[in-house]
């Protein structure tokens, strides 16, 4: 465990570029051969404002990552944070409790709150409006979204108290969780299931994304299944009736174009209610 913690303390940006590429690499070509949906799709065209978006999800991260630092050095220096207020914790316990805080606070939360505070579903909307959701839909996230999400983040941070190895180990498996939870495959659905009661899985996510409510309102956890369902967000449906995309956000040309995901969030829109979307 403390040769984990130090090679994530130290880990160049060479090496998390790698973990993103490797993953998405990996996940695209398993779309291939194990796909839930054959989409109807020239995949290379519909990845294009995905991985745009990937793109400056990346360059916000990495201009703010100085904040990460900081903010995960004072909680050491000071010995600031829950994990750190916690007597006699093993490091393994210190590692595995740092890491789940963080996903509850820097995606849990932080994509509960996106879905209930209106201006923030607008950002947030832009996710949700791939009508093909595939593994290069997991970083489809308005650069606005993205610095809401780096907030929560440090926002962990600071009241877990994890040090920077944490932060890094936590930043890495969350890129391979949601790439693998956005994937367009189809595993044996008590593979699926059994997989669900510790980690987000594919069928999991997916319900996430069924365009009408209460379907849209659940399932939002990044890594872990354990907090959706502890907090009572978890849901079920049958994966063969999912459909995506938003109910009242429907043009496929808009939802697809980079202009038109960029100026997506300042629409007039009101997200419906539940008894509306099951008209």
């Amino acid at each position: 465990m403390d040769a984990i913690i130090s090679y994530f303390e130290n880990i160049p940006s060479s090496h998390r570029s790698l973990i993103l590429v490797l993953g998405i690499t990996f996940f695209w070509l398993l779309e291939g051969i194990l796909p839930l949906f054959n989409f109807k799709y020239k995949k290379w065209r519909h990845a294009l404002p995905n991985l745009f978006f990937t793109f400056t999800t990346i360059l916000v991260n990495f201009s703010l990552a100085f904040l990460l630092l900081k903010t995960s050095d004072w909680v050491q220096l000071n010995n600031f944070g829950i994990i750190n207020w916690i007597p006699n914790l093993p490091l393994w316990a210190y590692v595995v409790l740092g890491v789940m805080l963080l996903d509850f606070f820097g995606a849990y939360l932080a994509h509960f709150v996106e879905h209930k505070v209106k201006p923030l579903w607008m950002i947030h909307l832009v996710h949700h409006t791939d009508h093909e959701v595939d593994t290069t839909t997991a970083n489809r996230h308005h650069p606005l979204e993205s610095l809401v999400r780096f907030t929560f983040t440090l926002l962990g941070v600071f009241v877990v108290g994890t040090p920077i190895g944490i932060v890094m180990l936590y930043q890495s498996l969350s890129i391979v969780a949601t790439q693998f939870s956005h994937a367009n495959i189809k595993l044996p659905k008590k593979v699926d299931e059994a997989i669900s009661w510790l980690v987000v899985s594919p069928d999991m996510h997916k319900v996430h994304h069924h365009y009408k409510l209460p379907y849209t309102d659940s399932n939002y956890g990044n890594i872990f299944s354990i907090w959706d369902r502890l907090l009572g967000t978890y849901m079920k449906f049958d994966r063969e009736r999912i459909v995506y995309g938003v109910d009242t956000f429907p043009d496929k040309v808009t939802n697809a174009s980079i202009g038109g995901l960029l100026k997506q969030p300042f629409h007039k829109y009101r997200k419906p209610t539940s008894m509306e979307s099951s008209k």
